[in-house]
């Protein structure tokens, strides 16, 4: 078995586990009554879903950082460290796409249960709304980036949502 189709397995499994964390997910959010979509108790699922996502995101980012660490030489600099970070970048790389793909299924979840909960034009949902429009190319370019059709546009739109993400999540 080629190292594609080891990877290609795992992509296929994540995306059942994902489509059934958003069955599952939509079915408990649809189940409440509607009038409990703007009670304390959904925005608290509703924040759920977003924490979830935010761990699932750090480790698809992580990935990159360890890269950079690696293709720069800062971890040259001590001598254990360039081989640890070269391990946990090697665990990355084969998690990142799998985990990428979770944490588009609980993004969906979660902005589904933003609008659910309703929208007010405040700053942190129209860096939410921002972020979650300019997650829509990262896939697809990872998609040609698998291909090697893309030319880096799944890092620039990678780097793009991750900013907006983290304007999001944290301010």
């Amino acid at each position: 078995m080629q190292l594609w189709e080891k990877e290609r397995k795992w992509v296929w499994l994540s995306l059942i586990l994902t489509l059934l964390l958003i069955g599952y997910g939509a079915w408990t959010i649809f189940h409440d009554p509607s009038v409990s979509w703007q009670d304390r108790h959904f925005k608290s699922v509703l924040k759920n879903y977003g924490s979830q996502a935010r761990i699932l995101l750090f480790v698809v980012i992580g990935y990159y950082i360890g890269k950079t660490i690696l293709q720069r030489g800062y971890a040259k600099r001590w001598s254990g460290m360039n081989k640890g970070v070269g391990i946990v970048t090697r665990w990355l790389r084969k998690l990142h796409t799998p985990i990428a793909v979770l944490a588009i299924g609980v993004i969906f979840l979660h902005i589904t249960a933003a609008i659910l909960y309703g929208m007010k034009w405040d700053f942190s949902n129209i860096t939410g709304l921002l972020a979650a429009v300019s997650l829509l190319p990262v896939p697809i370019a990872g998609i040609l980036r698998y291909r090697k059709l893309d030319r880096r546009w799944h890092m620039r739109s990678g780097l793009v949502f991750t900013a907006l993400f983290l304007i999001h999540a944290f301010l």
